[in-house]
């Protein structure tokens, strides 16, 4: 078994590095393209592009029995990679994401607040979150440490993902999914998570935590994931 971890937007591979010293077996953070170890251009890059990254990621290494985890806008690139390659896969964990309707944009998918700070942050084709907003949306669980080391991971957006619509019939697999639903998320709130952890017929697990968990509350969403693999 290998985690497989999928960053969201506006942070690369990295962001996944307090977490992943509490976990309890391999783990890989992929960097999606347009930043860390895949460097492309930003007001090219699509969401076949971030699928096709995770697939390669996978197939280069040989991995099977996958635990894919994907956070935020992560919800997007899952479906696509249980289209490709299903029998790689061993479960599909959503923490906190974003799951639009088939056919639906990322951007139509969110609340009316983030919708309007991701148009209003959309230069040309990037997005760039603004810092008082990362400070409130991503940091609300944070001590002013943890908030600077979020903030320093964070980088632009490929806007054309947000805008793009989405296909989620991967989600027709049989692939076993997980919601990790965080209680304190003030970027997709509990009612909204819940009706797209609906969309991906999901399993529910509550995270006593806010949208950036991984940061925030490593060893307890560490304890999740294990939870979902049992001992080994």
């Amino acid at each position: 078994m290998t985690y497989v971890l999928v960053h969201g937007a506006t942070f690369d591979g990295s962001c996944w590095d307090l977490l992943l010293p509490h976990l309890d077996g391999p783990a890989i953070a992929v960097d999606l393209p347009g930043r860390g170890s895949r460097p492309a251009d930003l007001t090219q890059v699509t969401i076949r592009d971030f699928v096709d990254a995770v697939v390669d990621e996978i197939e280069c290494r040989d991995l099977h029995d996958v635990v894919l985890v994907g956070h935020s806008l992560a919800g997007i690139t899952l479906p696509g990679v249980a289209a490709r390659i299903p029998e790689r896969l061993a479960r599909l964990v959503f923490v906190a994401a974003t799951v639009p309707g088939q056919g639906e944009s990322v951007l139509e998918a969110l609340d009316q607040a983030t919708q309007e700070v991701a148009a209003e942050s959309m230069t040309g084709e990037q997005v760039a979150a603004p810092e008082d907003w990362a400070r409130a949306a991503f940091c609300n669980d944070m001590d002013d440490d943890l908030t600077s080391w979020t903030l320093a991971h964070m980088g632009p957006e490929a806007a054309g993902v947000m805008t793009e619509p989405v296909d989620i019939r991967g989600l027709d697999s049989v692939v076993p999914r997980t919601w990790v639903l965080t209680l304190h998320d003030a970027v997709v709130d509990v009612e909204r998570q819940l009706l797209y952890a609906h969309r991906a017929r999901a399993e529910v697990i509550e995270l006593d935590a806010a949208h950036m968990a991984m940061i925030s509350r490593p060893e307890q969403l560490a304890m999740v994931l294990g939870s979902l693999v049992g001992p080994r």
